[in-house]
């Protein structure tokens, strides 16, 4: 512990990057960052060529060295990233609110992706008299402590203030966030894109910055946060431009010592001079990029068929001929085509009643049918006539707002449905409700049933990866990372990685002056598989969220768009889909995405139609299980018609005779504990003699399940758009939440 506080901004070490987030609209990062550079004896190399605003404060005489960054609450993504590499944050807050609801908003998703060391400021109120100002400080003491609860406020209104809050970054306990220290990762001070030859839109992008986590190794893959996976052609190590004891070349001005940092243009003259080439890729030793299996269709087994099966073949193909009149000259090609007046419309494609892969789809049936009807009963086109309309009642925003409200009221209604009745659904009428549900099957007991998880996988899985014991090669791969010394660039040296192959979009963000952040990716962190988050509903988010909607994910050091399953956490081995996102339990998230080693925390993010970000879940990852088999449940209702003692008729479940003698060996429940079975059909519209364990109720239901496995969707898209900016209300009411570890 005593190296690892030594080691963080030493001379050795890479210096300690501090990350300032200003939680309030009214909260200038300015005044704090020239209190924070007034230092005794201390060198200042500002950021110049970046829009993000930093600079790096060298203490010769106390033998530290800091990198100070800022970033704005609004900027959602640039917070997050920065928080991912930060080694402390330090919030800057109002005197009088604390942070607006913007910063709220920030601190919730810090709390969720996991808070590293951290120090809370409170630059001004230094005009109140003294007695106003300690009522002030108790007055915001009060606000935060539901989310800072023992931490001390430092006041940042003098240079005396400035190193007592330096001293406390520089010697408090260094909080670890387990997804970080087993990855190197850097943030980049500097970088140079030069474009390839076959086109100037993808190029290598030379990235310098110093090493933190672990040793980086030139042939494993790097993640560049953001923007995706790539591959390392050299390590070159150029001068530190943040050295505490710099290297004086003849010749040079002793005012040069003093340099001003430029991320772009100075970054490519740093690079030029006294670079050394430390390790070059090893072809045959590189990670892949390969992220996907590409399956082969002809691959299954085939057999060539028999003499007997040819001639089996050739006898249906002659039984199968038809004498049909046609015009004279119609060739046999051309009379194969010619139909029988019978045969139009006899056949009928299954697939139009298979729509059980969408969540909710039977509410959707009937939504889509209502709209039908009425537009069916609307009227023809009324006489018009053309008049002037004033500006003001053409309000179209409005009306695409009603519109929006609609679509969210039918929402509202279908989660209530599905909590009144769960996974009720109507019998169809049109369409015999063993075609309707033929995907589906009857369980004796849904814990004990076995399941057998390869049956009837989609072709979807044909494209992932499986591990044969995920848990341990994860238990080996950690074990190797802190045991075996790993060939690289070692923690705090300052290096320049070539990333191949890399669009130059990445450097146009740099230029833009947000975070460039890498994470170098351990074993089989590339390739796709199905992930399972355990995960809670945010208490700031109320809307309701329906299964396969799409949704941002940050897992770890990942950003990505997918359409999850949502499943109850359980220890049996099938677990029920929950067609909505529940407020009360922590709920299982299945999607395809890339591999990655747990822990990591997760947030879930929904883009609404303005382009603003909200988090509805929080939680960290479960598994990497392709092998978790999660079932969707249909229940199907009817009504005793007749009872006696223990038998019933039971009516309105089915509407033909064909479905009743279908289902008959599946149980039957009902809601009030009693359970049966069917004995067989009465007459031809569906009703059914029932026996049960006991006599039944009038008002009872009877019930009968079905279940199906179902699989999430491909949409994994690893580009994320970056969230509009929220709008800044003055002051927000704190809620208290759980950090994850």
């Amino acid at each position: 512990v005593l190296a690892e506080k030594r080691s963080l901004g030493s001379r050795d070490g890479p210096p300690h990057l501090v990350v300032l987030v200003l939680l309030h609209s009214r909260a200038a990062a300015h005044d704090s960052l020239r209190l924070l550079q007034s230092q005794d004896s201390a060198v200042v190399h500002t950021d110049e060529g970046s829009k993000a605003g930093g600079f790096a404060l060298l203490c010769p005489r106390l033998k530290q060295r800091w990198r100070f960054v800022t970033a704005q609450a609004g900027d959602l993504h640039a917070v997050l990233d920065l928080a991912k590499v930060a080694d402390s944050l330090l919030f800057i807050l109002d005197p009088a609110d604390g942070w607006d609801s913007t910063g709220e908003h920030c601190l919730s998703c810090l709390f969720a992706q996991g808070l590293p060391s951290y120090a809370l400021a409170v630059p001004g109120g230094s005009d109140l008299p003294p007695k106003k100002r300690i009522d002030a400080r108790k007055k915001l003491a009060k606000a935060i402590e539901k989310r800072f609860p023992e931490d001390k406020l430092f006041p940042l209104n003098t240079e005396q203030e400035s190193s007592l809050l330096l001293r406390h970054l520089s010697t408090q306990k260094q909080r670890h966030i387990a997804f970080r220290d087993r990855r190197a990762h850097l943030l980049a001070y500097a970088a140079e894109f030069v474009p390839g030859q076959e086109s100037n839109l993808v190029g290598t992008l030379k990235v310098s910055g110093f090493v933190r986590g672990q040793t980086l190794n030139v042939n494993s893959l790097v993640h560049i946060v953001g923007h995706g996976d790539f591959q390392i052609s050299q390590l070159d190590a150029p001068p530190d431009p943040l050295s505490l004891n710099p290297r004086v070349v003849k010749g040079q001005k002793k005012s040069q010592d003093m340099e001003v940092q430029d991320d772009s243009a100075n970054g490519a003259d740093e690079m030029e001079e006294d670079i050394k080439v430390l390790m070059k890729a090893n072809p045959s030793k590189q990670e892949s990029l390969q992220s996907e299996v590409v399956p082969d269709p002809m691959e299954g087994e085939q057999t060539w068929p028999t003499e007997e099966e040819l001639q089996e073949a050739e006898d249906a193909l002659k039984a199968s001929r038809r004498v049909v009149k046609v015009p004279k000259g119609t060739s046999k090609y051309q009379a194969a085509w010619i139909v029988d007046d019978g045969e139009e419309g006899s056949e009928k494609d299954d697939d139009d009643y298979d729509e059980d892969d969408d969540i909710d789809d039977d509410l959707m049936e009937e939504a889509v049918s209502q709209e039908g009807e009425s537009s069916e009963e609307e009227p023809g086109e009324e006489e018009s006539e053309t008049m002037t309309v004033p500006e003001s009642l053409r309000d179209d925003q409005y009306d695409e707002k009603m519109e929006e409200d609609e679509q969210m009221l039918e929402k509202y209604k279908q989660e209530r449905m599905d909590e009144m009745f769960p996974d009720e659904v109507d019998t169809p009428r049109d369409v015999p409700a063993r075609v309707r549900f033929q995907k589906y099957r009857g369980l004796k007991s849904f814990r004990t049933s076995p399941w057998d998880p390869k049956e009837n996988l989609p072709r979807d899985y044909a494209r992932i990866f499986q591990f044969q014991d995920f848990s341990r090669t994860r238990k080996n791969l950690f074990r190797q990372i802190e045991k075996e010394e790993t060939e690289g660039a070692s923690v705090g040296w300052y290096i320049t990685l070539h990333v191949c192959n890399v669009p130059a979009s990445v450097m146009e963000s740099f230029r833009e002056g947000k975070p460039l952040v890498l994470f170098s990716l351990l074993p089989h962190e590339q390739k796709m598989s199905v992930l399972n988050f355990l995960v809670r509903r945010h208490p700031s988010n109320s809307e309701p969220v329906r299964a396969k909607e799409e949704l941002i994910f940050h897992c770890g050091f990942r950003r990505f768009r997918a359409s999850p399953l949502f499943s109850q956490h359980t220890s049996a081995d099938k677990h029920k889909l929950e067609r909505f996102l529940r407020p009360d339990a922590g709920l299982v998230v299945t999607v395809y995405a890339p591999i990655t080693f747990p822990p990591a925390s997760v947030l879930l993010f929904k883009q609404r139609s303005n382009g603003t970000h909200d988090l509805i879940a929080t939680g960290s990852l479960l598994s990497v299980d392709p092998d978790r088999i999660v079932i969707k449940r249909l229940v199907l209702s009817g009504h005793p018609f007749k009872i006696f003692a223990k038998m019933a008729v039971v009516r309105y479940m089915f509407f033909n005779r064909d479905d009743v003698m279908w289902f008959k060996p599946v149980e039957l429940r009902t809601k009030w504990g009693r359970r049966g079975h069917i004995k067989e059909p009465l007459g031809t519209h569906g009703h059914m003699k029932c026996q049960f364990d006991g006599q039944l109720k009038s008002q009872d239901t009877v019930l009968l399940s079905l279940y199906k496995r179902v699989y999430p969707k491909w949409t994994y898209d690893p580009h994320v758009p970056e969230p509009v900016p929220w709008v800044r209300s003055e002051s927000a009411v704190p809620e208290q939440e759980v950090e994850m570890e």
